[in-house]
């Protein structure tokens, strides 16, 4: 009977262990977003609700200000398991799922929030289905302004920035093929090196947002902005398959409502965000140059130009195509 009961004793331990580990787990999330902001305070709000969740000494741990390197890293960083999540812009998730470009890399395409969302939620469940055939659970979506470019010098049309060096990201090596193939100078960096290379020259143009410009200080060097709408920041918070199948289906279940939630934050807050950091921007000296009819013309024919070279390349043809056609379909809805 002792014997009997030991060995159920013993069977019991097992079974029991599977949920202790899972209890004591750890999620590493990281991220570009400045420590503070309404980005990272959504992630907290979100690891808030999953440890409720989760039990036991379960640890959730944000690494903001592109602590852990950049976004290319951080896609690697999930990979080995150094990372269990990251808040990634489409810079970062196309090195997971190359069609997610489809949604940030191209040029003057979108016309409104509206449209953006309206693509993005036809587009949803397949392009979920592409990350989790991948080995990662999309928990948010969300986007941190239009970029727009921030120069030393003042430029309005697009031949005034084939004198200048532009920031572009270092993994996007078909990004500076194409910027070449048309006379501008890319300088592949880092978002951290941004500042420090604005302000010895190395760069003297930044394609940037707003929100980010502001944060960053980058608008004290770089004080000309383009008023224009080149391109959505568009980002997801997404999480590993091996991370996510070792929580408790209650921690699953929290993460994935408070991951909506915050999506819907973030997307709500950055929007009104724009305006508001061009505002405080200006009143630190930030000259705003907007163009005219026909210089906006010439922006427009540089899209026309760019989207057969991002077709295939940048964005995968099948999926150019898709966003091209519900794009087509929103406006024949809105009468235009």
């Amino acid at each position: 009977m002792k014997k009997l009961s030991a060995i159920l004793l013993l069977a019991l331990s097992f079974l029991n262990a599977p949920i202790a580990r899972a209890a004591d787990m750890q999620l590493r999330i990281g991220t570009l977003a400045p420590k503070n902001s309404l980005y990272h305070r959504q992630l907290m709000k979100m690891g808030e609700a999953w440890r409720n969740a989760q039990g036991g000494a379960s640890k959730y741990i944000v690494y903001p200000d592109g602590s852990q390197g950049g976004e290319a890293e951080m896609a690697r960083r999930m990979r080995i398991g150094q990372l269990q999540s990251a808040l990634l812009s489409v810079v970062g998730l196309r090195e997971i799922e190359p069609s997610i470009a489809a949604l940030q890399n191209l040029p003057l395409l979108f016309r409104s929030w509206e449209e953006l969302d309206y693509v993005r939620e036809k587009m949803r469940p397949a392009m979920e289905k592409k990350f989790l055939d991948k080995g990662f659970v999309v928990l948010a979506w969300g986007d941190a302004g239009w970029v727009r470019f921030f120069s030393k010098e003042a430029a309005v049309r697009p031949d005034d920035y084939k004198r200048m060096k532009f920031f572009a990201w270092g993994s996007e090596q078909e990004q500076q093929s194409i910027m070449k193939s048309l006379g501008y100078t890319p300088v592949p960096l880092e978002t951290a090196d941004i500042l420090p290379s604005i302000q010895t020259g190395m760069i003297n143009v930044v394609p940037s947002t707003p929100y980010f410009a502001l944060a960053s200080q980058i608008y004290n060097t770089a004080p000309h902005m383009l008023e224009i709408n080149w391109a959505p920041i568009v980002g997801a918070m997404v999480v590993t398959t091996k991370a996510w199948d070792a929580m408790t289906p209650a921690a699953q279940e929290a993460l994935r409502s408070a991951g909506e939630k915050a999506g819907a934050q973030m997307r709500a807050q950055a929007r009104r965000e724009v305006d508001e950091a061009v505002d405080a921007m200006k009143k630190r000296g930030l000259i705003v140059h907007k163009p005219n009819a026909q210089e906006m013309q010439e922006w427009n024919e540089l899209a026309d130009k760019l989207y057969p070279r991002i077709r295939g390349t940048m964005v995968p043809a099948d999926t150019f195509d898709e966003v091209f056609r519900h794009v087509k379909a929103y406006r024949a809805t809105q009468g235009k």
